[in-house]
């Protein structure tokens, strides 16, 4: 791979603020009077947290340090970022750098660069590693991850005091709980939102923790094995069927609905990611978490969510790309996006930072699971479509007179399907 020579060098060793060992560093070769634009995803509750203040007061530094180059960030509402992409690749026109939910479409259309044509060595080498394979296509990065997150096993501890419980290790403890939970009043001893949402994620959670999951250790999918059925059918069985999980349907309980619920005090568990902490915290509940259980133990993997920055190649400007791209990715940065909006580190040394600061204590344990994470199978180009039939199916798998193994059935169908059109 070709390298930029001293331009680079100087930019790499900016981006980990020792821009003082080598004297006043401009921009890099080729930078005069560039303009790129940037599409982000925002990851904010309101105007007080929006995204937007982040990559406002990021691009002023940059633009500070390289007078010759302009940053042009839009920020938009994750209901509207990756059409707000789309619709400006398909007119032709696509952003130098989007950050959005998923890259492998651009780059099996070969619209992207790839990771190491823009990334210095050293930032590259410094992505988790569970992430950095992720965002590959082919054994290629395409994908750099920008935010992580993973989950965890929350449970109200006012309500497991009162019931007398102790956290769940296993599904049987998890069942138990939840039937204790039920003789207290508790209105949804477990949360199981299989809603239209994020359904993807609940079922994957509870896939893997029944040692099974969306692929195969190949990278295939496989929703109909003998596992992922006898997991679907539990869940049917032994929870839903048993009135442990409240009083709407799991189909149509959306996981915004649930975490609203857990932060009322009316859930007694569920499954959590990093913003919990903080929806849970401002409404006074008292909870713990604990690592997913599984079917005969701790579960052997937990889901892991990334989201992705990805490089469009029609403009050029891979130099300049490279250098803003090496100074979003260093440690100052990647913590301070991390901190403002409850995310895990997708880079080595903010992880490792992280993990040793007091001021990050309520986010070890999602820290502590990212390492035997799985995440979704966002290489494969058939995922958006494969995705979108779970949200739209599974739920019913779980539904009184409902099929576990037909559902699955038909899911596994669908992304037979999908994979062979493309």
């Amino acid at each position: 791979m070709q390298r930029r020579g001293l331009a680079r060098t100087i930019a790499v060793v900016s981006a980990l603020g020792l821009t003082g060992v080598l004297g006043g560093c401009g921009a890099g070769k080729g930078s005069s009077d560039v303009t790129l634009r940037l599409v982000a995803a925002d990851y904010g509750t309101g105007g007080a947290d929006s995204s937007e203040k982040y990559w406002a007061a990021l691009t002023e530094r940059y633009e500070t340090e390289h007078p010759g180059v302009k940053i042009d960030v839009s920020v938009h509402s994750w209901n509207d970022v990756d059409r707000e992409v789309k619709k400006m690749v398909d007119a032709g026109d696509p952003p130098d750098m989007a950050q959005i939910g998923a890259y492998a479409d651009y780059a099996a259309q070969g619209l992207l660069h790839k990771a190491d044509d823009v990334l210095s060595i050293p930032v590259q080498a410094d992505f988790v590693s569970q992430l950095a394979n992720a965002g590959q296509v082919n054994g290629v990065q395409y994908g750099m991850p920008f935010a992580a997150s993973t989950r965890v096993l929350f449970y109200n501890k006012t309500l497991f005091e009162k019931a007398g419980l102790t956290p769940p290790k296993t599904w049987d403890d998890l069942a138990a709980n939840a039937a204790a939970l039920k003789a207290e009043g508790v209105k949804y001893p477990y949360a199981l939102p299989l809603g239209p949402e994020e359904a993807q994620a609940e079922t994957m959670q509870w896939l893997l923790s029944g040692n099974g999951g969306y692929v195969d250790s190949l990278g295939s999918y496989g929703f109909d094995s003998a596992e992922n059925t006898a997991t679907v059918t539990w869940l049917k069985d032994e929870l839903v069927g048993k009135g442990l999980t409240g009083p709407v349907a799991p189909g149509k309980l959306d996981r915004a609905e649930a975490f609203a619920a857990f932060a009322d005090g009316d859930v007694g568990m569920l499954n959590g990611h990093p913003s919990l902490i903080e929806t849970a915290g401002k409404k006074g509940v008292e909870f713990g978490t604990v690592p997913t259980p599984g079917i005969d133990g701790e579960s052997r993997a937990t889901l892991g969510v990334a989201d992705w920055m990805m490089a469009f190649n029609k403009n050029g400007h891979d130099d300049e790309i490279g250098e803003f791209l090496d100074f979003v990715y260093s440690e100052k940065n990647v913590l301070d996006f991390s901190r403002n909006h409850n995310l895990l580190p997708v880079t080595t040394s903010a992880s490792r930072t992280m993990d040793g600061a007091e001021q990050d204590k309520d986010l070890k344990p999602f820290l502590g699971e990212l390492a035997t994470s799985e995440l979704y199978p966002v290489g494969n180009t058939s995922w958006a479509a494969v995705n979108v039939a779970v949200k739209q199916q599974i739920g019913k798998a779980v539904a009184p007179g409902g099929s576990p193994k037909g559902v699955l059935g038909g899911l596994q169908a669908t992304a037979t399907r999908a994979e062979s059109s493309h």
